[in-house]
C-alpha cells in the first residue's frame, strides 16, 4: 500500500511518563516519522498550534488537565486525528474518548509495533482521496464525494472523516443491512484492531447530525444497520 507519510509527518506524543515518550519516539522515528513531545495538556495545546501535527497520541492521565479535556479542546480547533492512551482495561475511558472525537484508543501497556500500525492505518484513512464527480441524493440528503460535503435541505452538515465514510457507505447501499464487522472492514480497514462498539458510537454521531434528513440509519437488532426512508419507518410502525 502506498505510503501517506514521510520524514516531515509529525506525530505529537502527549504523555508525562518519560519511558512511554521514549518508547513511542524510538519506534516512530525508526519508521520515518518526526516526533514532538509534550508532558502536559497545556503544552500539547500549544504545540497543536505551533507544530501542526499529523496525528496526536494522547494519554488520558496528565498532570494538569486530563486527556479528555485536551481532546475536547483539540476538536474545537482542529480535525487532526487523535489516538488516546488509557491505563484502564474497562470500556469507560475508551467510549468517552470516542464520544469526544478520538479516532482510536490503545490500552497501556501496549505493543509499540501495534501503536505504529494503528497510526499508519489512521493516516491512510485520512489520506484516502475521493473519486471525482460522485454525488448521491436521498430525499433532502445530498452527499458530494469529490468535495466530501454533506447537506440536508441545502444546509451543510459537518462530519468527521469516518462519519462521512460511514454515511457514504450506507448511501451507496440503501435498504441493505450492513453488519458491524463489515463496516469495520470498510471504514477502519483490516489494520484496525478496534471493537464493534466503535461502530455504534460513530453511527450515533451521524444520526444526530443528519436528524433532519428524510432518511435515517436504522438498527436491525442482532445484525447491524441499514439506511431507510423515514416515511417507510412510519408506515411500518
Amino acid at each position: 500500500m502506498k505510503k501517506v507519510f514521510n520524514e516531515l509527518t509529525t506525530i505529537l506524543v502527549v504523555d508525562d511518563e518519560p519511558n512511554i515518550q521514549e518508547l513511542a519516539r524510538m519506534y516512530l522515528e525508526k519508521d520515518g516519522f518526526r516526533v514532538e513531545l509534550a508532558d502536559c495538556g497545556k503544552e500539547a495545546l500549544k504545540k497543536l498550534e505551533t507544530v501542526k501535527p499529523a496525528l496526536i497520541i494522547l494519554d488520558i492521565m496528565l498532570p494538569d488537565i486530563d486527556g479528555f479535556e485536551v481532546c475536547r479542546e483539540v476538536r474545537k480547533r482542529s480535525e487532526v486525528p487523535v489516538l488516546m492512551l488509557t491505563a484502564r482495561k474497562d470500556d469507560v475511558d475508551k467510549i468517552v474518548g470516542l464520544e469526544l472525537g478520538a479516532d482510536d484508543y490503545l490500552t497501556k501497556p501496549f505493543n509499540p509495533r501495534e501503536l505504529v500500525a494503528r497510526i499508519k492505518a489512521i493516516l491512510r484513512r485520512y489520506a484516502v482521496g475521493p473519486k471525482p464527480g460522485k454525488i448521491i441524493q436521498h430525499g433532502n440528503l445530498q452527499i458530494d464525494l469529490a468535495r466530501r460535503e454533506v447537506t440536508v435541505d441545502g444546509h451543510p452538515v459537518k462530519l468527521r472523516t469516518k462519519e462521512f465514510d460511514l454515511l457514504y457507505a450506507f448511501a451507496q447501499n440503501p435498504g441493505i443491512v450492513m453488519t458491524r464487522d463489515r463496516l469495520l472492514e470498510l471504514i477502519w480497514d483490516t489494520d484496525y484492531y478496534g471493537e464493534t462498539r466503535t461502530v455504534d458510537i460513530h453511527i450515533n454521531h451521524v444520526r444526530e447530525k443528519i436528524a433532519d434528513a428524510s432518511v435515517s440509519i436504522e438498527t436491525v437488532r442482532g445484525v447491524g444497520y441499514k439506511l431507510v426512508k423515514k416515511d417507510e419507518i412510519r408506515r411500518d410502525a
